[in-house]
């Protein structure tokens, strides 16, 4: 096959492009510098779970990561003119067994990214192992407000959302901020890991189990516990009561928070928009950031 000035030119350009497409994705950092607390797990088993058949959210499939030994930050930036400088870690959900690492983690980065704030995705362990979910998302936290002046972030706007299991974490993490789930390694672990606000999308277990108005003990909310926006579906099958009493705990406590609850939408939709208005809670996040002063420039 002759090769044309043109078809070098061609050629180039693609292994030019193919390069910074690689390039642009950005490299996942792990989360501890040797192995996380606890773990045995020495060896690196994560894959996606998904199965033939398994249901797909708004027409698309999920990748549903399982066996995470290795917990990791991945750090999604928003193009430098539009950048203000606020981050949020994302928990993704998935029942403590997996996480829904498209559905409730890139494609959260990429919206994150659209109104101006860092997406920081949190790679968790699971399946859970006793404390572990909790460390990792201390960690992240006190990591990310440690390297706030490296990266260009301002530490006294860093957030945390997390769905479903991952809306479990993040309330869990801002009740239990005080003190470490593990003996401190290195200097990241001597920085405040509470979440400047907090953002629960269909949170579950929130509450006790044998009592629907009473939030679950570890879960104890108080009035330093961060400013808080809620949003969830009626009919979702995890019990909007887990929203209704959190939210009430939070007012009675005089913590700011905003709380949003629709009647259809059922549970686990991400933020793919359906012709379910619950699908509208970013833009009801953008508007209490806003709100907030959150998404102030630098």
């Amino acid at each position: 096959m002759k090769f044309t000035a043109r078809r070098w030119f061609a050629l180039v350009c693609g292994i030019i492009f193919t390069a910074h497409t690689a390039a642009a994705e950005p490299t996942p950092i792990p989360l501890w510098p040797d192995r996380a607390p606890g773990e045995t797990n020495l060896v690196s088993t994560e894959h996606d779970t998904s199965k033939p058949g398994d249901g797909q959210i708004a027409g698309k499939p999920v990748i549903r990561l399982g066996n995470v030994s290795r917990p990791s930050l991945t750090i999604y930036r928003p193009a430098a003119g539009k950048d203000t400088g606020a981050a949020v870690i994302i928990c993704p959900g998935g029942g403590y067994s997996i996480l829904a690492w498209d559905l409730e983690g890139t494609e959260v980065c990429d919206w994150l990214n659209s109104i101006g704030v860092t997406g920081v995705l949190l790679k968790y362990r699971v399946p859970k192992r006793a404390n572990g979910p909790l460390q990792d998302v201390q960690r992240a936290v006190g990591l990310v407000r440690h390297r706030a002046s490296e990266w260009g972030l301002d530490p006294r706007r860093i957030g945390v959302l997390g769905f479903s299991a991952g809306g479990h974490l993040s309330a869990e993490l801002c009740a239990n901020y005080a003190a470490r789930a593990y003996l401190a390694v290195d200097a990241a672990d001597g920085v405040s890991c509470r979440p400047d606000f907090q953002i629960l999308i269909y949170p579950g277990g929130l509450i006790q189990k044998d009592a629907s108005a009473k939030i679950a003990p570890q879960l104890a909310v108080n009035t330093n516990t961060p400013p808080t926006f809620i949003a969830m579906a009626a009919d979702d099958p995890v019990r909007v009561e887990n929203a209704f009493a959190y939210a009430l705990a939070l007012q009675q406590s005089k913590v700011p928070v905003e709380l949003h609850v629709y009647p259809t939408g059922g549970h686990g939709y991400g933020l793919r928009r359906t012709s379910a208005t619950v699908t509208t809670w970013p833009d009801r996040v953008t508007d209490w950031m806003k709100g907030r002063g959150w998404l102030d420039p630098h």
